[in-house]
C-alpha cells in the first residue's frame, strides 16, 4: 500500500487546497502535471500529477489533480497507487467529477497495467520456479476480494497447455473437488498441474484448510498418474510455494 501522506482526510496547508481548487489555466507552469511532464519526464511526476493527466479535466471548483487526489486517496488513513485497482465501475461512476467516460478511462489504465506487468514477466515463466508463476499471475489475482483458484495443466515437457478457473470465494475441500480438477486433467492429456490462488487479505500463508486442500488434491493425482507439482498462494506482491515449504514433497 503507498504512503498515506497527503490523503483525503488530512489536514494540508491552505495553499495546497486551493491549489486543487483553481483551473489548470490559473496555475504556475512549476505546477501544471503538462508543463512538468514536458519540462521534465513523465518519471518526475507524482502519481497524483500522472493520474490527472491522463483525466484531463476536473470538476466545478476542483481541477484534475484534486479529482486524482480523491481517486487515489479516498481514505483517511490509507491511500496510493494501488487504490486504483480497488474502484469498480459502479464505485467510480458515483464519484463527484467521474462519468462514465473518466471511468472506463481509468479501469482501461488499470487493465494496461496488469497486461504490461503480465507480458514483462512472461519471458521469466518456468513451471519448475514458483517464484515465476507467482510474478506472472500476481496481477491477475492480488486485487481480487474474493479468493480465486486457477488449474494449471502441463504437458509431459511441462509446458502449459491450458488453464481454468476452478472455484471463486472460499477455497475449501467442499468447494473444490479433486474430480473436477483430474476431469479436467484428463480431458486435456496434462501430466501434471499446479494450483493457484490468493488471500485476499495480502498474507500468503497457507490456512489449514489450503494444506488439507493440497494433500488431497495430491493423493488423488497419484492415484490417476497426475501429479501436482505445487500449490502456490499469492498476497500482495508476495505469494507462498507448498513445494518449497516441503508441504508437497
Amino acid at each position: 500500500m503507498g504512503s498515506c501522506k497527503g490523503g483525503h482526510g488530512a489536514r494540508l496547508p491552505f495553499s495546497y487546497q486551493n491549489m486543487y481548487m483553481k483551473k489548470i489555466k490559473e496555475l504556475t507552469k512549476e505546477e501544471r502535471p503538462y508543463e512538468k511532464c514536458e519540462r521534465f519526464g513523465a518519471e518526475n511526476l507524482t502519481d497524483i500529477e500522472l493520474l490527472a493527466i491522463l483525466l484531463r479535466t476536473g470538476t466545478r471548483g476542483e481541477n484534475s489533480i484534486g479529482l486524482a487526489k480523491r481517486i487515489l486517496y479516498p481514505d483517511f488513513d490509507s491511500g496510493g497507487i494501488l487504490n486504483i485497482h480497488r474502484w469498480s465501475f459502479e464505485q467510480l461512476i458515483q464519484v463527484k467529477g467521474i462519468g462514465k467516460v473518466k471511468a472506463i478511462q481509468i479501469l482501461c489504465i488499470c487493465e494496461l497495467a496488469r497486461r504490461l506487468s503480465k507480458a514483462c514477466a512472461g519471458p521469466e515463466l518456468r513451471f519448475n520456479a514458483p517464484d515465476t508463476i507467482a510474478r506472472y499471475y500476481m496481477e491477475d489475482l492480488r486485487y481480487q476480494k474474493q479468493e480465486s483458484m486457477k488449474l494449471l495443466l502441463l504437458n509431459t515437457k511441462s509446458r502449459l497447455i491450458g488453464e481454468t478457473d476452478i472455484s471463486r470465494g472460499t477455497v475449501n475441500s467442499a468447494v473444490v473437488s479433486p474430480r473436477e480438477l483430474f476431469v479436467e486433467a484428463l480431458q486435456k492429456d496434462a501430466v501434471s498441474i499446479i494450483l493457484l490462488h490468493n488471500h485476499p487479505s495480502g498474507d500468503p500463508t497457507p490456512s489449514r484448510e489450503d494444506i488439507l486442500v493440497t494433500k488431497k488434491v495430491c493423493e488423488a493425482g497419484k492415484m490417476i498418474g497426475v501429479e501436482l507439482l505445487d500449490h502456490i498462494i499469492i498476497g500482495n506482491n508476495c505469494y507462498s510455494s507448498m513445494r518449497e515449504q516441503g508441504i508437497l514433497k
